[in-house]
Parts: C-alpha cells; sequence; structure tokens
C-alpha cells in the first residue's frame, strides 16, 4: 500500500488499510465549506469510516459487504449526528473500495469514482468503476459549454452547476456516496470472482488514477506492469511527475494504491 498527499500542509483525505482477507480504500471528499458543517473534518471521516469498516471485516463471517458498509457507515453517522451538520450535502463524506478473500471468491465493492483493477489469470485486466458521478459531473457541467472562463457568467454558471451536482448526491438517478445516510450502501457495485481465476487485485484512488486519465502515461495492463516491477508507490510517483512537469496538469489530488498478490484464504 501507498498513500500521497495532494498538497503539502493539507491533511491526506485518502484512507488505506487491511486486515487478514480484506482491504479498504476511501477517497474523502473534501468540499469547500465542509469545516463549517462538521469540526471533525473529511480526513477523521474517511479514518473513522475505515477504521469501522476493517472492524467488521476482520471478523470474517463472510457478512454481505453492502450491509457491513450501511452499518459503519451508521455507526459514524451516530458519532458526530448531534454536533454536526451531516446532512448538509458539503458535509464530510467519501469514496469506498474494498475487497475481501473468503471461501475461495474474492468479493468486491464500490461506491463513488475509485477503481478496482482484477488482474485475471486468463484474459487481460478487468476495470471496475462506479461512473455515476461522473455521469452526473458532465451533465451539471453541460451549461458551462461555451461559456468564457474567467467571466462573471461563467462564475454565475459554475455556481449553479455544483449546486446542482449537489442535489444529484445519494438520491435516485444521481450518483451514491459514503455520508450520513446508511441506505446508500445499497446502491453500491459489487461483485465476486474466483480466486483461482485472479493472480491479484488493484485499488486505486482517483487521483492515482490520473496515470491513466487524464495523463495516459500508461494503460491499465501498464499499471499492473508498473505495480509488479515499482509496487504502489511507484504508480503515485509517476502521476507526481506528471503534475510537477505538466504546466496544464491538473490540481495534485491525495493519490492512494493497494495491490494484493498471492489471493487465497
Amino acid at each position: 500500500m501507498a498513500t500521497s498527499a495532494g498538497r503539502a500542509g493539507r491533511p491526506n483525505e485518502d484512507f488505506v488499510g487491511a486486515v487478514p482477507g480484506a482491504v479498504v480504500l476511501l477517497d474523502g471528499a473534501g468540499i469547500p465549506g465542509a469545516e463549517a458543517l462538521c469540526s471533525h473534518g473529511v480526513a477523521w471521516y474517511t479514518r473513522r469510516l475505515g477504521g469501522t469498516l476493517l472492524g467488521h471485516l476482520s471478523r470474517d463471517d463472510g457478512q454481505d459487504l453492502a450491509a457491513i458498509l450501511a452499518t459503519a457507515i451508521g455507526e459514524v453517522a451516530a458519532e458526530h449526528a448531534d454536533t454536526c451538520a451531516i446532512a448538509d450535502p458539503a458535509s464530510p463524506q467519501a469514496t469506498v473500495a474494498l475487497v475481501r478473500a473468503h471461501r475461495g471468491r474474492l468479493d468486491h465493492l464500490l461506491l463513488a469514482d475509485s477503481f478496482l483493477i482484477l488482474d485475471q489469470a486468463r484474459s487481460g485486466p478487468l476495470v471496475i468503476t462506479d461512473e455515476r458521478e461522473v455521469v452526473a459531473r458532465r451533465d451539471c457541467a453541460a451549461p458551462l459549454d461555451g461559456v468564457a472562463p474567467g467571466t462573471p457568467d461563467y462564475d454565475r454558471v459554475r455556481a449553479s452547476c455544483v449546486t446542482a451536482l449537489r442535489a444529484r448526491r445519494n438520491k435516485p438517478g444521481g450518483y451514491w456516496i459514503a455520508k450520513d445516510d446508511r441506505r446508500a450502501a445499497r446502491e453500491a457495485v459489487t461483485g465476486s470472482s474466483s480466486l483461482t481465476d485472479l493472480n491479484g487485485v488493484a485499488l486505486v484512488s482517483n487521483g492515482a488514477s490520473r496515470i491513466v486519465n487524464p495523463y495516459g502515461l500508461t494503460d491499465w495492463p501498464g499499471v499492473l506492469e508498473l505495480l509488479r516491477a515499482s509496487g504502489p508507490a511507484g504508480v503515485i510517483t509517476r502521476v507526481r511527475q506528471a503534475e510537477a512537469q505538466a504546466p496544464d496538469a491538473q490540481v495534485p489530488d491525495d493519490a492512494t494504491v493497494a495491490h494484493c498478490t498471492h489471493l487465497r484464504h
């Protein structure tokens, strides 16, 4: 596992951790204004939710992953519901990616835009993500087409786009993310694979996935090759190099990768 904060002086809002047979990766959403709504902050939320998930997964009882996530969301929400405005759309939230080996199978769950790469033994990598946030963001940003950046009109339209996107969060027809409502867990992307069909699996946060898109430094098979050669830190290093060298690179984001091999349980 490896993780890297996007910017110096700011907490890393990603989380990654493991217990025997299971791995959890969370990507916290640092939305402007969250500090005024929750005194704990986004990094606290991801660490609390991640630790709670690992605690449940360590029981190794084969419980449905969506049910585990629902329980964890509810437990963390209860910890700060009395002190923080957790129902506000901008309160702390996080994407969730987790895998668990149990009885010869690898179960997975994804909520929002992290990535899971299944290194299949008999074919190429199978990349799984939850695309609903990307689709919602693209739809909500459509009114910006043709509006000149840096103008008052652009700022006004962009603000309305942000409001529209937040209105779709954890709503039918929108997208789902771990926050205060345990019902979001029922909307997660889930699946299961035989361990004998896999050489390994990688969990990749949105910030680390930039190595493929938008930077185009490699493709997903190339990510697996880089992981075998240089480990998770090698992937993050390539992303940071692109951010430092490209004048039009995106603002650096927290980046986290977990790579699991020798799967058995």
